[in-house]
């Protein structure tokens, strides 16, 4: 590994020496007052602010070790994409503007498939290699602890899906009339580099550039459609708060595009491929009517804007809560409208610190479902609680699932935490908690969690701190037996 440069920062009193390594024999035979003026002179050359170190290639995730990466914070991406259904072809341009949390030589980026063209950090051409999904920079000069840098990556290729350890497959997916991005878990690297994990959240402006008789949606809200000349539109998408980059989207097609608001004035912004609209219109219809129930329950919306993407039936095997406008494979219904709708308040404004904690996500996005259906002339909570304890699949479908087989707050592997345990399970800890501590003060439970930490990123630790506090019960045996316990809970 090349010796890292050393940092131009200025000594103290202008100090004109840069010491690299003492000869210490030579030192032994300085007379002591001019080694004493030699120790005066340098003082302050050395330390921290001398010579940067390589940031971390991931942050050591349970599940997914290599995602994310150390050593800096990403405050904003600048993604500036051209893509033609027609060659299937991606022209993109990253900047992202970060703050440097150590002295850096060198730092990573999450980046899978296509072709690096160049690298600049602060404007300058900067050295890189590739190394499986890691992309590694190394600025010309190092950069210092705190500073804020601004890297540019221009990269051109036709991207390929990621594959999930669950086999399911994210990135960029290419749908019957264009294409669609999806990143959870770690998808996103195979279309934008960065820092691709949820503890990193940044905000950001997407441009999309298309051919005209096309539509370009992404996160967040339209700041402009523009005609770029030779047959090309761009769109220009502005998300303003915090997003964890797994949530990031971008979709090219031949969308139905509706616009409206809720009666709060959140804005509607919905795409539908149009062999979609039919079956979907009475399921988008109730968008405005579960966000502002949903600001009831859990506080009020946490982004300005609310929406939906239709992509063609059977493009994915699963619909994401990507945030602002979750992604449906064909024609959604009430039900998951509910669910991927509650995950904006759990899982996008408040987003898990590892995979690890994904049960915060899913846990709390279906047992949303189960207070919807219960407000709204369904099942209650308790008759479903009880249905999946006895596996009655005449009351509720999946309480056949394998719900009990593993702890939701501890999936064994990669492959399962978007299992049911994750869901189910986890829904019921939620419903356990209700139990012990009643309506009253559950209520206040799920609203002040989604307040208190909008925006940010929670652990399980977080939650059953908080849960304790907040209701002022002890719910050990909450935790132990159906949070944490290995074995499927009895009634």
């Amino acid at each position: 590994m090349p010796r890292p440069a050393l940092s131009s920062t200025p000594c103290p009193a202008g100090c004109p020496l840069r010491i690299e390594r003492v000869d210490q024999r030579a030192l032994s035979r300085l007379a002591a007052p001019a080694l004493a003026a030699l120790i005066a002179l340098t003082a302050g050359c050395t330390g921290d602010t001398v010579q940067g170190r390589p940031g971390a290639s991931g942050v050591r995730d349970p599940y997914f070790p290599k995602a994310g990466n150390g050593g800096y914070q990403v405050d904003h991406y600048d993604l500036d994409l051209a893509y033609d259904p027609a060659d299937k072809q991606l022209h993109g341009t990253a900047v992202i503007t970060a703050r440097a949390k150590q002295g850096l030589s060198s730092f990573n980026l999450d980046f899978a498939g296509l072709r690096v063209e160049d690298v600049t950090v602060q404007g300058a051409a900067a050295r890189f290699n590739r190394s499986g999904t890691e992309l590694t920079v190394r600025p010309p000069e190092d950069l210092e602890k705190g500073e804020v840098f601004r890297t540019e990556i221009d990269y051109t290729g036709t991207p390929k899906p990621v594959t999930d350890p669950d086999g399911s497959e994210e990135g960029w997916i290419t749908t019957a009339d264009g294409s669609v991005a999806v990143g959870e878990p770690v998808g996103s690297m195979g279309w934008f580099p960065g820092n691709h994990h949820p503890s990193d959240k940044a905000t950001y402006d997407i441009r999309l550039t298309v051919p005209n008789d096309y539509e370009a949606v992404s996160n967040g809200e339209l700041r402009s459609r523009t005609a770029v000349g030779d047959g090309q539109t761009e769109f220009a998408w502005h998300n303003a708060e915090p997003m964890a980059s797994y949530l990031a989207t971008a979709a090219i097609g031949k969308f139905k595009v509706s616009t409206g608001r809720t009666p709060s004035g959140i804005g509607v912004y919905n795409a539908v491929s149009p062999d979609e609209a039919p079956s979907s219109a009475a399921a988008l219809a109730r968008i405005p009517e579960v966000v502002e129930w949903g600001s009831g329950k859990f506080g009020p919306y946490p982004f300005g804007t609310v929406g939906t993407i239709v992509v063609p039936d059977g493009t994915l095997t699963y619909a994401l809560e990507t945030q602002t406008k979750p992604v449906y494979s064909g024609a959604p219904d009430e039900v998951l409208i509910v669910h991927e709708l509650a995950h904006q308040w759990f899982g996008d404004s408040v987003s898990p610190k590892s995979w690890k904690d994904m049960w915060l996500n899913e846990g709390f996005a279906t047992y949303a479902e189960w207070m919807w259906a219960e407000e709204h002339g369904g099942l209650s909570a308790e008759k479903r609680f009880d249905a999946f304890l006895a596996g009655d699949t005449k009351v509720d479908p999946d309480a056949g699932s394998d719900w009990g087989a593993f702890p939701p707050a501890d999936p064994p592997g990669p492959e399962d935490i978007s299992e049911a345990p994750v869901y189910a399970r986890g829904a019921m800890v939620l419903h356990r908690i209700r139990q012990e501590v009643g309506d009253e003060k559950f209520a206040a439970l799920l609203r002040g969690w989604a307040v208190e930490h909008r925006h940010g990123n929670a652990s399980t630790a977080d939650f059953t701190a908080y849960a304790e506090k907040k209701t002022g019960h002890d719910l050990t045996e909450v935790w132990d037996v159906w949070l944490y316990g290995e074995d499927r809970p009895e009634a």
